[in-house]
């Protein structure tokens, strides 16, 4: 048992693991992740239906969104925002890992006669030929990569623009971090049979790795046939070392901003959001 308690608290070096796949592709995870980004009443996958709307409402007339615009949204879950996008005319992609939600948008489309592009993938692998006036990376999504992941994705978003194309995308700020806690915990069903119909139980740890301002929420998952890990790393950035990222790839910044609904940035906020221009 005490064997098996260290390698519960483990503390990996940050990035070390990438279990992206565990949460999305799953079906019984996947099916929760989808139920929770439709719940329009909570922050959880997504967040509430009165922001989102405000936001693709924001999007839209700071982008000057119209039928000329291609707009790609990775990490697009159940269409939320793409499907507004299209509803205003633009020809939209939306890449996910998760078949279950993208299963949703496209009911959604069909039912509305939306004429949308829909790409069951991992967006670290996603190519095309295609060209985009605008890319959106909502919900913090960004923070869940490594550096190299990070930089690989900006690279590629920057050859997927067209000249003075732009990027939208939110981060968590150092005042979340400072926020965090560490912390371990133990449940029968953590999280209410989030992660199995069967009985299980849970174990999570919250490490903090001060220097490179990174948060590992470590879920143990013990079944009585299996026991897995799933790490749920977030990147926490202050305004520099996220434009750092962003010129290094070749991107100019237009604007920094609260967040993605075109709020005033705030420095003492628990997120922020970026704008980025390929010159």
């Amino acid at each position: 048992m005490f064997d098996q308690l260290e390698t519960i608290t483990h503390r990996p070096a940050p990035f070390e693991f990438y279990t992206a796949a565990e949460l999305w592709t799953d079906p019984h995870t996947s099916k929760k992740m989808l139920a929770y980004h439709l719940d329009g009443e909570i922050d959880v996958s997504s967040r509430r239906g009165a922001f989102i709307d405000r936001s693709a409402s924001w999007i839209g007339s700071h982008f000057n969104i119209g039928s000329q615009t291609r707009v790609a949204d990775f990490g697009c879950g159940p269409g939320l925002y793409t499907t507004r996008f299209a509803r205003l005319g633009a020809q939209v992609t939306g890449v996910d890992f998760s078949s279950n939600s993208l299963g949703h948008a496209r009911r959604v489309a069909a039912s509305e006669q939306l004429r949308i592009n829909y790409v069951n993938q991992d967006y670290l692998t996603f190519t095309t030929g295609d060209r985009y006036d605008l890319i959106t990376m909502i919900m913090c999504d960004y923070c869940a990569l490594g550096p190299t992941q990070r930089q690989q994705l900006l690279s590629k978003f920057h050859t997927l623009l067209n000249t003075g194309g732009a990027v939208l995308l939110d981060v968590y700020s150092l005042n979340a971090f400072d926020r965090r806690r560490e912390s371990i915990s133990f449940e029968p069903n953590l999280l209410d049979g989030f992660w199995s119909p069967a009985k299980y139980y849970g174990f999570l740890c919250t490490l903090k790795y001060p220097k490179e301002k990174v948060v590992l929420d470590k879920y143990t998952i013990v079944e009585a046939e299996r026991t897995r890990v799933v790490y749920n790393w977030l990147q926490h950035f202050d305004l520099q070392t996220l434009e750092a990222e962003f010129t290094t790839a070749g991107f100019e910044i237009e604007s920094s901003l609260g967040d993605v609904a075109g709020a005033t940035f705030d420095p003492a906020s628990n997120e922020f959001a970026v704008i980025g221009r390929k010159p």
